[in-house]
């Protein structure tokens, strides 16, 4: 019997996020397109079915109950330090930003997403990216981003997820995995911002995508859209440049 849990790197009561952080890291280890070897392809693989039973949380499930009669092991563990208390007693930006991602990470989703947005709310310049290393910074916000986006948190996941591209153009860190982060923001800007969120909002983050690479036809779908969001705030002229930077785009023949 695989032990799952080995091949992944992590406890028997890793949380789903800390699952889905060291498959990320695991496959990139081993990915075939990486290394060309035949040792870590077969590694890949492994790394690649561990993740699809210990995400499900049925199969984790039957997995959990067969692998604890062979090894009998227990997941009742003594904890005397509660550090999530500790954090919840202080007040500094640190502890703060440290309590966002260690609930996270530990099936307080929820609690995260409204610590987060109270930071944001009471703090304008605050910034998780000053409390943790880049590689943290950049898997932990990404899974905030998309927890963000399943409270329809849409603003908040886009400013979230464009530091994450920006990093990541710069720093190569996501790598065969930066097409899901791509794929996310472009969903959002296209599908949840218009009609969901304020006129104003939604052209702020239509603005920020045209820096972020995503393509000629992206943009122009951007664009496309700011000209409507224009046209309701009532800046026809806007509007209008809107529209012929989108038809400029469209034209393949430039």
């Amino acid at each position: 019997m695989d032990n799952f849990y080995k091949i992944l790197g992590v406890s028997q009561t890793a949380t789903a996020a800390e699952i889905k952080r060291a498959y990320r890291q695991k496959a990139k280890q081993y990915h075939p397109d990486a290394t060309h070897n035949e040792a870590d392809a077969a590694a890949f693989h492994e790394v690649v079915r561990a993740y699809e039973i210990l995400s499900d949380l049925k199969q984790r499930s039957i997995f959990d109950e067969a692998f604890n009669i062979k090894y009998g092991f227990s997941k009742k563990k003594k904890q005397e330090f509660n550090y999530r208390e500790w954090l919840l007693a202080r007040e500094d930006e640190e502890s703060r930003s440290k309590l966002i991602f260690f609930d996270l990470m530990h099936n307080r989703e929820d609690e995260a997403v409204s610590e987060f947005k109270r930071m944001n709310m009471n703090f304008p310049h605050f910034s998780l990216t000053k409390w943790f290393t880049r590689e943290d910074f950049m898997d932990y916000g990404f899974i905030l981003a998309e927890e963000l986006v399943i409270r329809q948190e849409y603003y908040d996941a886009i400013l979230l997820l464009e530091q994450i591209i920006r990093m990541e153009y710069s720093f190569n860190y996501f790598r065969f995995f930066f097409p899901e982060v791509m794929d996310l923001t472009r969903h959002v800007l296209k599908n949840h911002l218009e009609g969901k969120i304020n006129d104003e909002l939604a052209l702020d983050a239509w603005e920020r995508a045209l820096d972020l690479n995503f393509g000629r036809k992206d943009d122009a779908f951007f664009l496309q859209k700011m000209s409507c969001a224009y046209s309701r705030i009532g800046d026809e002229r806007t509007a209008s440049l809107c529209l012929e930077e989108a038809a400029k785009l469209m034209d393949t023949r430039k």
